[in-house]
């Protein structure tokens, strides 16, 4: 399977959202710490439902960390600092799907780690800054799955 890694997220219910939507989907979840509430906060826990418990969920201490751990082979940062669009990807197992914090996205010095053909965007509407964390991570999640054939899916 695929695994969603959020970069610093600062705002519960999107996590927990997206705990839920690890939880159904069979992704891995990673959390770059640090982050913006505390683990056991209420809003992340109703978000999440009761699908904590079926979601593999790790935390890193920061991004060095995290790939000292994980050793990805390919990272997709999923940025608005691209001409890349996700629906030109093709996804493949072991991905790692890079995605950064509500209130200011990736940081430069973690783009800069990214190779430019791994940059990936959601299509907007010119005008438009960005979508909110959860509804973007549910968007790649669905496709990279698609492509994927929906492995584990009823």
């Amino acid at each position: 399977m695929l695994d969603v890694v959020l970069f610093q997220p600062q705002i519960p219910p999107n996590t927990g959202n997206i705990i839920r939507l690890c939880a159904n989907s069979g992704f891995r979840l990673h959390l770059i710490e640090p982050l913006g509430f505390d683990f056991d906060d209420k809003k992340l826990k109703r978000a999440g439902l009761d699908y904590h418990e079926f979601a593999a969920t790790k935390r890193h201490a920061n991004f060095d960390k995290f790939l000292a751990a994980e050793k990805p082979k390919r990272i997709l940062a999923i940025t608005t600092k691209t001409d890349n669009y996700y629906g030109d990807v093709k996804f493949t197992e072991g991905d790692y799907l890079l995605f950064g914090s509500e209130t200011s996205g990736l940081p430069e010095e973690v783009r800069q780690q990214i190779p430019d053909e791994n940059k990936i965007r959601i299509p907007m509407l010119k005008g438009s800054r960005s979508m909110n964390l959860s509804n973007a991570t549910a968007v790649i999640v669905y496709d990279a799955w698609r492509q994927l054939g929906f492995p584990n899916a009823v």
